[in-house]
């Protein structure tokens, strides 16, 4: 970067937290049950925050906990500025951040700006008065001629049409999602200003910022076309919905803006194309940071990660925007799953973890979790995701600290991947997370520094960070084979070895990382 651009990253690097944190997605109904109906709560999340202190985690991000009769469980809200009685009260709400805070913990929540449940007043209202105000709240369209759905969009989660006939008016209401999701029309000004204020009522109450549910959906054109016939049977919110989507960006950007907290906004671009999802951060004034999902997908191999990284930066450092990089999430298989063993989900955490861009944890990932199995007959999701959303298990008893058989089965091996099993014992995964936590903590190059990446031989990824005279070099063998690999000169800081490990200099071991504090 040019001197210009270290001069406005070194001005950014004080007032923008967000590039240096380390954020923790908490799912509520799978962290910690304190009521004892086998769901997780607020209150369980409140009396957890010693665990997320403890591994150093910077922020939290809550996945909804609003009033929703959970048809996918709770990104169907019926009540924006209320807590569903399964997780608590607002009280509760209240409680938890003023706890996090305390703990040196931001909080960010879920935006669900796209839909909302069919249960919502407002829609309740836009079907029982089609001339009333609330029916431009949401997108109705005629039939087609042979009275079929109005376009060929399919929603998620099934081959099906997005599109649900209301027998009452004759229209059809768009759905991306499922027909008890109903999209919202962000075209109309009224229900605009509505969701604006959702906003402002939860920095009201404390929130440091939001991450946005599939908000590259929101800017909807009003022809609302057919998808072109090599996008047909794809659900169709993975398309890019064009200029409509960074007009509304703008507004929301502007909001936050102005607000004295100055929050963050991360979106779900769930695009799966890096050119679309850079997009939706403007010139600095749409989104603050945006998910980059097609590194979530990104196979295990060396060559792909380093075309996915010079993609990145291709795109982001033009535009003086911050990366993100996550490789699990509530929507997915565990990157510990995916990967197929223990050493490899740990490479994988140093690589997440001395990247470039702010990280993105997702509960249990510290404790090397794995997908539960779920039987035919205990699954709820309706898009198959149950084994991802297994409960915590945080002691070792057969219960696991929660009061109550939960919602859904532990994953595997719980009893050894508990959390009080791990904790002070030097070789377990969540000792792994918290000192490369610390280590990034106390290294300026691994939080803001430029990033260069570096030759090594095949199967290997390696690149530099540097920041205000420190140089950290980082190498990761993403094969299961020993490398021989010209190890720069320095001090080992980190990595997938115990501390003290006798390192061969010139070796990579099978899936080894290894984190060097350059002479």
């Amino acid at each position: 970067m040019t001197s210009t651009s270290n001069d406005r990253r070194t001005k950014r690097d004080l007032s923008k937290w967000w590039e240096s944190a380390v954020v923790y997605q908490i799912y509520p109904r799978s962290f910690a049950d304190s009521s004892g109906d086998g769901v997780g709560d607020l209150n369980g999340i409140s009396s957890h925050l010693d665990h997320l202190a403890r591994l150093g985690v910077d922020a939290i991000w809550l996945s909804p906990f609003f009033r929703s009769p959970m048809a996918d469980f709770g990104y169907d809200i019926s009540d924006h500025t209320e807590v569903d009685p399964l997780f608590g009260t607002l009280e509760d709400a209240d409680a938890l951040i003023d706890a996090a805070h305390a703990h040196g913990v931001k909080v960010l929540v879920d935006f669900v700006p796209n839909h909302v449940s069919d249960q919502h007043p407002w829609f309740r209202s836009a079907v029982t008065e089609p001339e009333g105000p609330h029916r431009e709240w949401f997108v109705w369209r005629d039939p087609a001629p042979d009275g079929g759905p109005p376009n060929n969009w399919t929603r998620a989660f099934s081959p099906e049409p997005a599109w649900t006939l209301d027998e009452r008016s004759g229209q059809y209401y768009l759905h991306l999602f499922l027909p008890e999701q109903p999209d919202l029309n962000w075209s109309n000004p009224d229900l605009v200003t509505e969701m604006h204020r959702v906003l402002e009522i939860w920095l009201d109450r404390g929130v440091d910022g939001f991450r946005a549910d599939v908000i590259h959906c929101i800017g909807k054109d009003d022809r609302l076309a057919d998808l072109p016939e090599e996008l047909v049977g794809l659900p169709a919110m993975l398309q890019d919905f064009g200029p409509g989507t960074h007009e509304q960006l703008r507004a929301l950007r502007a909001l936050l803006d102005a607000h004295p907290a100055r929050p963050v906004m991360v979106g779900e671009t769930y695009v799966l194309d890096p050119v679309t999802m850079a997009s939706y951060l403007g010139e600095d004034d749409e989104l603050h940071l945006a998910f980059n999902f097609s590194a979530l997908h990104c196979p295990w191999d060396a060559q792909r990660w380093r075309r996915e990284i010079e993609l990145v930066t291709e795109l982001l450092e033009p535009r003086d925007a911050w990366p993100t990089w996550v490789l699990s999430n509530h929507d997915v298989t565990r990157h510990a799953e995916r990967l197929g063993s223990e050493a490899r989900a740990r490479a994988a955490a140093v690589l997440l973890l001395t990247l470039r861009g702010t990280p993105f944890l997702y509960q249990g990932e510290e404790l090397g979790l794995v997908d539960a199995v779920v039987g035919e007959e205990q699954r709820v999701d309706p898009g198959g995701r149950d084994g991802c959303r297994a409960p915590i298990p945080w002691v070792a008893d057969p219960g696991h600290g929660w009061p109550a058989t939960p919602w859904l089965p532990f994953p595997p091996d719980s009893e050894r991947r508990a959390a009080s099993a791990q904790y002070d014992d030097a070789g377990s995964m969540f000792e792994h997370y918290r000192r490369l936590l610390a280590l990034r903590r106390r290294t300026v190059a691994l939080r803001l520094g430029e990033q260069e990446l570096l030759d090594a031989p095949a199967g290997v990824l390696r690149w530099r960070r540097r920041h205000s005279g420190e140089e950290i070099e980082v190498a990761v063998n993403f094969t299961g084979d020993a490398v021989e690999l010209a190890v720069s000169p320095g001090r080992v800081i980190g990595g997938t070895s115990l501390p003290g490990a006798d390192l061969p200099p010139g070796t990579l071991g099978p899936d080894e990382a290894r984190i060097v504090e350059l002479a």
